[in-house]
């Protein structure tokens, strides 16, 4: 029985349960069952959420949500569009402007690789069109996995807040605090 399959069952038989990382690498019998986890939610449907998904999960817990299957996500993105994408922002990383070949800022053994990254992520509706796809470093699309960004007024506002004292920070999560739990 392959590691996938030891992990499918093992969602299956917990279903709504909490599972953390030291249960499923004892499951899977491999240091690769990450990589097996999203095999699952991608190319089969499976509803499994991270802490990336649901503010009350911890870095490393992860829970299959229903049996039922989500539609799969397509993840072929044509060597034509992807080298399309690649010429508009000029090698480079639209975050950090990291270029191919250029040291690794978390490991600096490791060279910059350059991922075509979605603005809007698939699982949230977004699209494989131009207007929605952009390049990134491995690190800064790593931290940003299926994580929308706010937009450009949000984006402004927190620049605000941050150069704001610490007491008016405060008194701007009380106030929103307050009507968020009204709602």
């Amino acid at each position: 029985m392959s590691a996938r399959d030891k992990l499918r069952g093992f969602f299956e038989a917990n279903v709504g349960r909490i599972i953390d990382t030291h249960q499923l690498r004892e499951v899977a019998g491999v240091s690769e069952y990450a990589r097996r986890i999203r095999e699952l939610r991608d190319q089969e449907g499976m509803q499994i959420l991270t802490h990336k998904d649901r503010h009350d999960l911890k870095p490393g817990q992860y829970i299959l949500t229903s049996m039922d299957r989500a539609p799969k996500l397509s993840s072929a993105i044509s060597p034509q569009l992807r080298a399309n994408i690649l010429e508009r922002n000029g090698y480079t990383c639209q975050q950090c402007g990291a270029g191919p070949g250029d040291r690794d800022p978390y490991n600096p053994k490791r060279k910059t690789r350059l991922h075509i990254d979605h603005i809007l992520p698939l699982s949230q509706g977004g699209s494989d069109s131009p207007e929605n796809l952009r390049v990134l470093c491995s690190s800064c699309n790593q931290v940003r996995s299926n994580i929308q960004a706010p937009s450009e007024s949000a984006l402004n506002m927190l620049a605000r807040i941050r150069k704001a004292p610490k007491s008016v920070q405060k008194e701007v999560y009380a106030a929103l605090k307050k009507t968020f739990e009204q709602s």
